[in-house]
């Protein structure tokens, strides 16, 4: 081999060489991956940003509470409750859905519930049946019980306004979440 084609191919070589090497260093054989673990929640499932229509009787399959705040991060009554929902929903994850629309962002994912104002909550049991509040509680949060004009049946329970993470715990006790 003359001197010339040996100048030509080293240099490739080496390249070839030197990413060889460095994928054998980040991952040396006999090495194992870690398995994902096939009990934990999907994580997708539990996101508390959603950005399309909230699909209530695929959540209500997981057997689990189902509280979604409809409202922006454009409104500041919205701001303020931000908080409240990203530790509700750290918290319970795996014991109940809490999720959150910017329906200013995404216009169309409110159109299956009853939005009036923002920010409002329709709050849903894990059998996915409308939650109905007690006389107790429902003496100290407001709700508002949506029915079907053609049949009567009660079809969304929602709570209109801000919502603090004490009124939103006694909801969840309500719904049979544990602390």
């Amino acid at each position: 081999m003359t001197k010339k084609k040996l100048v030509k191919i080293l240099p490739p070589c080496l390249i070839v060489a030197v990413i060889v090497g460095i994928y054998l260093f980040k991952n040396p054989p006999g090495a194992t991956q870690p398995l994902e673990d096939s009990t934990a929640p999907e994580d997708a499932a539990f996101a508390l940003t959603a950005t399309a229509a909230i699909d209530f009787e695929a959540l209500s399959e997981y057997g689990l509470p189902i509280i979604v705040d409809y409202g922006s991060d454009s409104c500041i009554p919205c701001q303020q409750m931000a908080p409240v929902l990203e530790t509700m929903n750290e918290e319970m994850t795996g014991r109940a859905f809490i999720k959150f629309v910017d329906v200013w962002e995404y216009t169309d994912a409110a159109n299956n519930v009853p939005i009036q104002v923002i920010p409002t909550q329709v709050l849903v049991n894990a059998d996915g049946t409308p939650f109905v509040p007690s006389e107790e509680l429902a003496q100290t949060i407001e709700f508002i019980l949506y029915s079907s004009r053609e049949t009567g049946d009660h079809v969304f329970t929602v709570h209109q306004g801000g919502m603090t993470e004490e009124q939103m715990r006694l909801i969840l006790t309500e719904m049979g979440v544990e602390a």
